[in-house]
């Protein structure tokens, strides 16, 4: 029988591991100060729109909120307006991870954060978007703070996130947490200046059907998915699991979402392969972020 070595020896250098790739995915998430943000998100004194036991901080603290994210900046892109506003005023093809990142920072501090810091958080948004308007390629203006574009992107937001988590999240949300979780997140909608944000589940899915008339297939969409999917500028070790990611983001949309951007509908091989694959990434994932254990640290130090 083998010899196995002390616990305390094992645990060490795989919580080293853990810590490293943790930070390593962090950083892309939240940039260079995102520890620094981190702390002043989750340590400012003062009271918070949502507790710790709310279904908006359990999906959105989730590993499923990665595949949630690219789902929802897919099924975005199919607004002409939408994404004529991103296209030309977004820069996210020069610097697609400083716009992940402001985001990501934009959802923590509204989810996550005292109440001023959220309400501090919408203001800057409300004034960006007050900035941005143009003339998409059919001819039609667009505007960033147009009430109905912005139920738009809430609303395919909502789906995406509890899409994904529904699939991938380590505790899914049943019964009555799915209604206080759309209602929840609209609250920020609702702060930004987005018309008639649904409340319950029920009202999500027929918000989404009515926007699908809206719904086309146009030149920058197709370009955006090319890049997010395929081309995005990313490490070659990080290659493989974008793609798993990538997959996975793709295999959630239903059939209508991924005809005009012209992804592939693989039903056998997502049912399983992709499927299995998702889950052992976000899986991964979850377990590279979360918070060390005191006597795996108290180990990594000595």
């Amino acid at each position: 029988m083998a010899i196995l070595p002390a616990p305390s020896i094992v645990s060490a250098p795989v919580e080293l591991i853990r810590r490293r790739l943790g930070a390593t995915i962090f950083a892309r998430v939240a940039g260079d100060e995102g520890p620094q943000r981190r702390e002043r998100i989750h340590g400012a004194d003062g009271p918070r729109p949502f507790d710790a036991d709310d279904p908006i901080q359990r999906v959105h603290s989730d590993a499923s909120m990665f595949v949630g994210g690219m789902r929802a900046l897919l099924l975005q892109s199919l607004h002409p307006l939408a994404m004529a506003a991103v296209d030309q005023h977004s820069g996210y093809r020069g610097d697609p991870w400083g716009r992940l990142q402001r985001t990501s920072t934009f959802l923590a501090e509204t989810t996550f954060g005292t109440a001023a810091d959220a309400e501090r958080a919408v203001r800057i948004v409300r004034a960006v978007h007050s900035r941005i308007t143009g003339t998409a390629p059919d001819g039609r203006p667009y505007a960033a703070n147009d009430p109905w574009l912005l139920r738009w992107v809430h609303v395919a937001e909502v789906d995406s996130f509890l899409t994904a988590h529904d699939r991938f999240g380590s505790r899914p949300l049943v019964g009555e947490e799915r209604d206080v979780y759309v209602e929840q997140l609209g609250r920020t909608a609702l702060a930004l200046g987005a018309s008639d944000v649904p409340t319950t589940e029920v009202e999500l899915r027929a918000a989404l059907a009515e926007f699908r008339p809206e719904l086309e297939s146009t030149a920058a969409a197709r370009g955006a998915a090319r890049f997010m999917l395929l081309n995005p500028p990313i490490p070659l070790a990080m290659r493989a699991p974008y793609g798993v990611l990538s997959a996975t983001a793709v295999s959630t949309l239903p059939r209508w979402a991924r005809r005009p951007l012209r992804l592939p509908y693989l039903p056998l091989t997502e049912a399983t392969t992709v499927r299995a694959s998702g889950a052992v990434l976000t899986t991964a994932i979850r377990w590279a972020m979360r918070p060390p254990a005191p006597t795996s640290v108290d180990a990594t130090a000595t």
